[in-house]
């Protein structure tokens, strides 16, 4: 019998007598199949620790079903159990990719232990049929002779990471054939997946290059599956070898040809390699701009006035009334229209004008809020400090004098730290904002509880605010996990004297819910969209 703890899915294939599928093997998460088309992403999909192929009143369409699953079962090192009446097929299943096989009995027990065990075994694959790729066409002359078809296409470069390490650890041999094993799972789970409409291509080193006549959604699962495909580890022999990777991904659009495509997959690989988070970059469609374009636009930008601010409002969960705003950067760019902070930062980040950037939007927010009528006088003002500038020599002492200059009182003003950003030096970060709390700033430290430090952040740094993450916001009318996670960051506010802004806030249930847990402050589409000053001054006065 599968204990709980063993308890595991099973992805079964069902003949004729499929309808007691479930029944058949209590302990087991059972998800039955009818076969066809699709059935290896079904498969993938279910993430089974077995697949099971029942072709005991149908032997040849057991065959069917094996045949279907050989691969991805071959390619993923899992277990493939063809169940059947008698010995009769089983040199037929086994070369079409079984790697176990039971004869009904009728014996519920044993057919439970052989399920237990094939899952559990750690399969050969070396007589599979799992090898070097294929030699196939260039990738361009592929993908040039599908789009000609008038086919939808897709690329996939991935890049396997850190060989230099593998190779110190474990020998440059077994660097190469963890290369060419991972290379031959990729082979293989394209294959499965996407029969003749997948192709893959491996240059030297550790790149492969996988290209597709699917659709953008087709693409998604062959990435997540090539993904959780690679995530395990390699068999070298009597060993074993795991690979990092990194990703990039593009989908055709209109204008593309091969040579664009490849060329966008490959600038969302290059990001991928530079980033320190996520694994897979999708490139945008093609006419939107590179990163490296908009890194050269930014230089522009400023002296053209296309970086503006908008005011979001904040106010407490018991009354609609404004009491603050944030400050939000916004880029019109000339030909690509509007454009958040997020792409803003990420060009000059690669510009390496962070610094440049945040001083100009300091010194815009600054001296719009010193402008503002009287109307906006009550209102305090957020806006965002970025790592860099905590870690600049002086930082505290020339954001004060600019504060100072513009004629905005210190108390008016809160400085938000995201909790997502890299302050490498939590010690120096923390006497900057003491010395800004002491001129009678307040400090916030927002996107709390989706990033790695906040335990650290909390306990090094002066803070006035906790800014619960939009993500935990919007999440908390899903389930009671959702809500567990939130309740447990006000027991930690309320632990340390914080109150709490959601973020995200924009509906009726959040709301209610947010402030049943005790949120202080919101911010939101359920209180207002980013405003400029006209409609924030018409805002606030509506609601006086």
């Amino acid at each position: 019998m599968v204990t709980e703890a063993e308890r595991a899915t099973l992805f079964i294939v069902s003949g004729a007598r499929g309808a007691a599928a479930a029944a058949d093997w209590p302990g087991w998460r059972v998800v039955p199949d009818d076969g066809g088309d699709g059935i290896a992403a079904r498969a993938l999909a279910s993430a089974a620790a077995l697949l099971v192929v029942d072709g005991r009143e149908d032997p040849d369409g057991g065959l069917v079903g094996v045949r279907a699953l050989g691969g991805l079962a071959a390619a993923t090192g899992g277990a493939l159990l063809a169940w059947v009446d008698d010995l009769g097929p089983l040199e037929a299943l086994h070369a079409a990719g079984a790697t176990h096989f039971l004869i009904d009995r009728d014996d519920a027990d044993e057919r439970l232990q052989v399920a237990r065990f094939a899952a559990r075994a750690p399969i050969d694959r070396r007589n599979h049929g799992i090898g070097e790729p294929a030699e196939a066409p260039d990738a361009a002359v592929w993908l040039s002779a599908r789009r000609a078809a008038g086919d939808a296409v897709g690329v996939l470069r991935i890049a396997l990471s850190r060989l230099d390490i593998l190779n110190a650890a474990r020998g440059r041999a077994v660097g190469d054939a963890s290369i060419a094993a991972a290379r031959a799972r990729v082979t293989a789970i394209t294959r499965a997946l996407l029969g003749p409409a997948g192709f893959v291509a491996a240059p030297a080193g550790g790149e492969i290059v996988v290209a597709a006549a699917a659709s953008p959604e087709v693409m998604t699962t062959l990435a997540a599956a090539l993904d959780a495909a690679l995530a395990q580890p390699l068999p070298i022999g009597q060993r074993q070898a795991v690979l990092g990777s990194r990703w990039g991904m593009a989908v055709s659009g209109p204008a593309d040809d091969a040579v664009r495509l490849l060329r966008r997959a490959g600038e969302a690989l290059r990001d991928a390699k530079a980033s320190d988070g996520a694994m897979i970059r999708i490139a945008g469609p093609e006419g939107a701009a590179p990163l490296d374009s908009l890194a050269i636009d930014l230089h522009l930008a400023i002296e053209r006035g296309e970086i503006d601010v908008l005011f979001q409002p904040q106010a407490r969960f018991d009354s609609p009334r404004i009491t603050g705003v944030e400050a939000l950067a916004r880029w019109t760019h000339g030909r690509l229209g509007p454009l958040g902070a997020d792409a803003l930062f990420a060009a000059a980040d690669r510009a390496d004008l962070g610094i440049a950037l945040s001083d100009h939007i300091q010194r815009l927010v600054l001296a719009r809020v010193a402008a503002w009528p009287a109307a906006l006088d009550h209102l305090r003002v957020s806006l965002n400090l970025t790592a860099g500038d905590l870690g600049r020599p002086g930082f505290a002492a020339l954001f004060l004098a600019r504060v100072q200059a513009s004629g905005v009182p210190f108390d008016r003003l809160t400085v938000e730290i995201t909790e997502t950003g890299a302050i490498r030096n939590l010690e120096a970060a923390a006497a900057v904002l003491a010395t800004l709390r002491d001129a009678g700033v307040r400090v916030a430290l927002d996107d709390f509880g989706t990033g790695y430090s906040s335990l650290a952040y909390l306990t090094a740094l002066p803070l006035d605010y906790l800014k619960l993450d939009k993500a935990l916001a919007c999440a908390i009318d899903g389930n009671a996990r959702h809500r567990g996670v939130v309740r447990a960051v006000m027991t930690l506010a309320r632990s340390l004297d914080l109150p709490v802004i959601a973020e995200g806030v924009e509906s009726d249930v959040q709301h209610g819910l947010l402030a049943a847990e005790g949120c202080t402050y919101l911010q939101g589409y359920w209180l207002a969209e980013p405003l400029d000053e006209a409609a924030l001054v018409a805002r606030v006065e509506e609601g006086e």
